[in-house]
């Protein structure tokens, strides 16, 4: 295991240091696809009343548990499973909507208090992921309307519990996986550690658990988006010592409408588009219904693949190619469904 200075942005730096701090924002996105956030504005009272919330949540019996369903793929309870046996969660399918969060707080019979958290800390925290998007944006050279790059993309948030025990000490909570979002901010436990990231050597790196503070992950979408820019990191959970472990995930996934593609401010001769536009439902169905959570379905989306053209006619030119005949057998029935499952254009 490697110990290693993960980067810390201090999003309070005076004015003269803005520049300062966007450039180091930029080498974080790009060398790590993660950093530590500071000074972010989210009282530390409310993140700790947040995770109140979530330790009662997760006390709830079974049945209203499984109450909180999914609205999109991946947006409601999440039982332990044969891949991630300690591993449960809950889930709100939308922070933005107020619909939404009364939708989750009435089917876990939250109380007013309860609510409240909830309602405040989904505000707070969905303007804490827009902000730093668009400070992302701005390290690129996206200074005039960056944030209307990110208007009405979908949010949602996950309170994730891992029931450690002495028994799995050394086992996996989280299996590697990249997040299908452009960016995760992620409340982690404040005395129980495990996350892990990979570094750009391919080794993994604990992060140590940090009070009052979030920490951000880039994932599959920011990469397309800052047109191979930006990293996206894989990461997992190891189970370290045998106690409960909670954290609080909030993602800004992708477009309600429209499709993933580059600005085209990041896109020009010298570096030409490495991917091809495709709508983020279809991606996100594609990455779960084939299982492959950590990058591999970006690989089938490159512009310069002969697995991201979007037609079957593609794929009967394909299948004479040396490339696909030197697929394994598991890739090439993913280009089939690849195919005919998403809506991508040249």
């Amino acid at each position: 295991m490697t110990m290693c200075n993960i980067p810390v942005i201090d999003l309070q730096e005076s004015a003269d240091k803005q520049h300062e701090m966007k450039k180091k924002l930029r080498e974080a996105c790009e060398e790590w696809g993660c950093f530590r956030v500071t000074n972010h504005g989210v009282a530390s009272s409310l993140m700790g009343e947040m995770k109140k919330v979530a330790r009662t949540l997760h006390d709830l019996p079974l049945e209203l548990k499984m109450r909180n369903t999914d609205v999109t793929s991946g947006s409601g309870y999440m039982p332990p499973s044969a891949a991630n046996p300690l591993y449960e969660g809950l889930g709100l399918s939308d922070m933005a909507s107020s619909e939404a969060i009364q939708t989750f707080c009435s089917h876990l019979d939250a109380s007013p208090h309860q609510r409240k958290v909830i309602e405040t800390y989904s505000k707070e925290v969905h303007k804490l992921l827009m902000g730093i998007a668009e400070k992302m944006g701005e390290s690129l050279g996206l200074e005039e309307g960056v944030e209307e790059y990110f208007k009405g993309w979908a949010c949602q948030f996950r309170i994730n519990k891992y029931s450690f025990t002495p028994q799995t000490v050394g086992s996996s909570g989280l299996q590697i996986h990249t997040d299908g979002a452009f960016l995760t901010i992620l409340q982690d436990d404040e005395h129980v550690g495990g996350l892990q990231v990979m570094n750009k050597f391919g080794s993994f790196v604990d992060v140590p658990p940090c009070p009052g503070s979030f920490f951000a992950i880039l994932g599959d979408i920011a990469h397309v988006w800052s047109n191979g820019r930006f990293g996206y990191v894989k990461h997992r959970v190891e189970c370290k010592e045998a106690s409960v472990r909670f954290s609080i995930a909030s993602f800004l996934l992708g477009p309600n409408e429209g499709e993933v593609r580059a600005p085209q401010e990041l896109v020009d001769p010298n570096r030409p588009p490495l991917f091809l536009p495709f709508a983020y439902q279809h991606y996100k169905k594609l990455r779960v219904s084939n299982n492959m959570r950590a990058g591999e379905v970006l690989a089938l989306l490159h512009a310069h693949s002969d697995t991201a053209r979007g037609s079957v006619d593609t794929h009967a030119k394909a299948s004479k190619s040396s490339f696909y005949n030197q697929l394994p057998k598991k890739f090439k029935r993913r280009i089939v469904i690849l195919t005919t499952t998403l809506d991508l254009q040249p």
